[in-house]
């Protein structure tokens, strides 16, 4: 064989060594950020109203249920959604946390009627927002994620941030909601609360009228 056939030869004989290193170099340039969402935990969520106000009693008391029942394994998650807000306060801008839904939770459980007259029946909820009362109607993955963000693997993920708001709604207004887990419905503005910077819609939520307290940054006029 001569010298020439001897060195192409060299030149095609690829260690096994070397193919590892090109595979796991591929396979790392087609690694997608892992993506965690709340939609995939266990159980499924849904919407609990409670008495204007209450939101914290009712989180205390349903922890002392849940506690007290053994009941960790069927009820595993209460959330409150909250956001950062820029005000005015003796002339200085601070931030504060404000709930995005007052008088609304996210409830994670099991789908079992006994969980929801448990949930249904702790002091200060009014009931869930469904179709049925035995039969509450789960959120789906885009409302969830609507309200409690993805997260990204490594990524650290901003808090929400807004403006103060200015409205040109009047009372019988038929608005539609941008945001949150209510996005796309439309209802009418029974009230307005300007100190607040906010209105309250009546809205028909699975063919029941729910008033939903809301930014005016969330609802459109049609």
């Amino acid at each position: 064989m001569s010298d020439t056939e001897t060195n192409q030869n060299d030149e095609h004989n690829v260690t096994d060594e070397e193919i590892l290193d090109v595979t796991i170099l591929e396979d790392g340039l087609d690694e997608e950020p892992i993506v965690e969402s709340a939609f995939d935990r266990p159980g499924r969520w849904y919407i609990v109203h409670t008495f204007a106000g209450h939101e914290q009693k009712v989180i205390g008391a349903l922890n002392n249920i849940i506690k007290s029942r053994e009941l960790t394994d069927s009820i595993y998650e209460i959330y409150l959604p909250e956001e950062d807000v820029t005000e005015f306060k003796g002339g200085k801008k601070v931030t504060v946390s404000k709930r995005m839904f007052p008088s609304y939770l996210l409830i994670r459980c099991e789908p079992d009627p006994e969980i929801f007259y448990v949930i249904g029946s702790t002091p200060g909820v009014t009931g869930f927002v469904g179709a049925e009362k035995t039969r509450p109607t789960a959120l789906t993955r885009r409302e969830v994620d609507n309200i409690i963000r993805p997260q990204v693997e490594g990524v650290e993920q901003p808090s929400v941030k807004r403006r103060m708001p200015t409205h040109e709604f009047e009372v019988n207004d038929t608005v539609q909601i941008k945001t949150g887990p209510f996005a796309t419905f439309s209802g009418h503005v029974a009230e307005i609360n300007e100190d607040q910077l906010k209105v309250k819609v009546l809205v028909d939520i699975f063919g029941r009228e729910t008033p939903v307290e809301l930014d005016f940054t969330q609802v459109t006029k049609l």
